[in-house]
């Protein structure tokens, strides 16, 4: 039997939960708001499409005016090129003959595709498994504040550029960095410390990515980057509430989800859980906000139950059978647990979409 998804112009009252719905209103304007900005200010905007994982909204994406896709593996960037996007930039470091092996057949189909490295194993690695007649661009990864990949100094970051630029099957393309959030200063320096030091070497370097939804609005701070990549911007999620990069009207994504016990006075059950509900915290206590319901508060999730206290929520919470409106604290993760999603407009929906590269995950 397969799931009933709903028709174009079916009231959302009458779907079925558990369902992801987002407003094409909100999608559009998160979509717009976005590349208004990167073009007001010079840079290239490159969307990352971990977020959502849909080929018609990275064509939205393209149609403003974005300059290319960020991929976060291999498996995802074949689902775009398969929908033939030409421009694509893989930020993760890709090791290992059988995934070398699968990269240069993407290679060969992606007009403009890049990846990143931040040691020589990785460097070593991609020149081996490439060749002179059609050099593979790669970015050096730095580490400005993100702990997480990425060399640690420009000296560094300037040895693996000349590594890069001594390949015959590479091209060195620039310099790639993930931040911590409120980091544009340390970027900034990093990012010039590592340019003179390129300049001395005569290596050009023409990309300089900055990235992350966080700092997207104070990417104008980092002069020398020549682009952005941001995810979450589409859709945005509570953390990003949170942290007054939105407000509630820009929240494009909500999950449905039914009141299905009310065992106590103080306590409610969704039709929710893990295999819904991404479990990351994100700093909050609880697992989502419920809308219109404030102080009501998803305490804990199992595979198919989602728990909500009520010791502290302001107003009548709904009976047993209705439906709620949940707001994730992250969305991303979200995208990776649907196999489709349901768009809306004013409540009724417009269409339903595949998350086409669900489960990508290498």
């Amino acid at each position: 039997m397969t799931y009933p998804w709903p028709d174009a112009g079916t009231p959302l009252e009458d779907i079925l939960t558990l369902m992801p719905v987002i407003d094409e209103d909100r999608l559009a304007a998160n979509i717009a708001r976005a590349q208004a900005y990167f073009d007001g200010h010079g840079k290239a905007f490159r969307p990352h499409i971990k977020t959502h994982k849909i080929v018609a909204v990275a064509e939205a994406q393209r149609v403003a005016g974005a300059a290319g896709l960020n991929c976060q593996k291999i498996s995802e960037a074949e689902v775009f090129a398969d929908a033939g996007f030409e421009d694509i930039l893989i930020t993760y470091n890709i090791l290992g003959a059988v995934k070398l092996k699968r990269l240069r057949a993407l290679h060969e189909r992606v007009p403009r595709l890049a990846v990143v490295a931040d040691s020589a194993a990785t460097v070593d690695g991609l020149a081996g498994a490439f060749d002179a007649a059609r050099p593979l661009t790669v970015l050096v990864e730095c580490d400005t504040g993100g702990r997480r990949c990425g060399v640690q100094t420009p000296e560094a970051a300037a040895e693996l550029a000349a590594r890069i630029a001594a390949a015959p099957a590479l091209r060195f393309g620039g310099i790639l960095t993930y931040p911590a959030t409120g980091g544009s200063s340390a970027v900034e320096a990093f990012m010039a410390g590592t340019m003179a030091l390129l300049s001395a070497r005569c290596l050009d370097c023409p990309v300089r990515s900055s990235g992350g939804s966080p700092d997207l609005w104070k990417a104008h701070l980092v002069p020398s980057a020549t682009e952005h990549r941001a995810g979450t911007y589409v859709y945005n999620d509570r953390s990003m509430v949170r942290a007054g990069h939105c407000t509630r009207q820009d929240l494009a994504m909500h999950i449905l989800a039914t009141v299905v016990s009310r065992p106590a006075e103080d306590r409610a059950v969704l039709d929710a859980g893990s295999k819904a509900l991404t479990s990351d915290l994100l700093g909050f206590s609880d697992y989502g906000e419920i809308e219109g319901h404030e102080g009501a508060r998803i305490v804990s999730l199992s595979e198919e139950h989602a728990v909500v206290d009520l010791k502290d929520c302001r107003d009548e919470f709904p009976a047993i059978g209705s439906v709620v409106r949940i707001v994730p604290n992250h969305t991303c993760v979200v995208s990776n647990l649907f196999d489709r999603m349901v768009f809306h407009r004013g409540g009724v929906v417009t269409r339903v979409e595949d998350v086409a590269a669900r489960g990508t995950v290498w």
